[in-house]
């Protein structure tokens, strides 16, 4: 389980890469430079909540994801201490994408999570067969679109929230990304048992 906690602190650490560049060039550039935070995991073979929540099969999964998305949290939150310290002008901008969660409410933020989910894992799929363009339209197709994803949520949260700040309606939008990125990355596997 250290191996899997210390690569998903990774894992975390390079989505918020991708989170910084979003945050100072925004757009569709943004979106194109978030891409080397999946790019960079599939390479190095790391473990992302979004990752393997589309995989999971055996019991020793189901106790491993858990650890996979408190890895990615820890890994998020000390970008966010390191940009909170170095780059504060970012926080103001983070703090406005969690604003904006919070103001969706639980389900909205899970439905714009579970297309986020189906898509990560369509573009996991390709990258673990080496498959590398379909990352480079995925991710920014999901963030161009509005889509939740839960890690980089982290991220944000991380960085624009003050610990006082983590009130209920916080925090709920923050699960509601949980469950819907999940539900999103099973959604394939979920419709092929039904037309079986």
């Amino acid at each position: 389980m250290k191996k899997i906690f210390i690569d998903a602190i990774l894992a975390g650490a390079f989505i918020s890469l991708g989170g910084v560049a979003f945050l100072k060039a925004g757009g569709i550039i943004g979106a194109v430079l978030f891409t080397f935070g999946l790019l960079s995991i599939i390479h190095y073979k790391l473990k992302l909540y979004t990752g393997v929540s589309g995989f999971v099969s055996t019991a020793q999964d189901w106790k491993e994801l858990p650890v996979v998305l408190l890895g990615n949290i820890v890994g998020c939150g000390l970008v966010g201490v390191a940009m909170r310290y170095s780059q504060p002008e970012l926080v103001d901008v983070a703090a406005a994408i969690v604003d904006k969660r919070v103001a969706a409410g639980f389900w909205r933020v899970l439905v714009l999570a579970v297309f986020c989910g189906f898509i990560m894992t369509t573009v996991v799929n390709f990258g673990r067969k080496g498959q590398w363009l379909p990352l480079l339209f995925g991710i920014p197709l999901f963030i161009v679109c509005g889509f939740v994803h839960s890690i980089a949520d982290a991220f944000y949260y991380l960085l624009g929230v003050e610990p006082a700040g983590f009130t209920a309606p916080v925090l709920m939008a923050y699960l509601a990304s949980v469950v819907g990125n999940f539900i999103g990355c099973n959604a394939y596997r979920i419709f092929q048992r039904l037309a079986a």
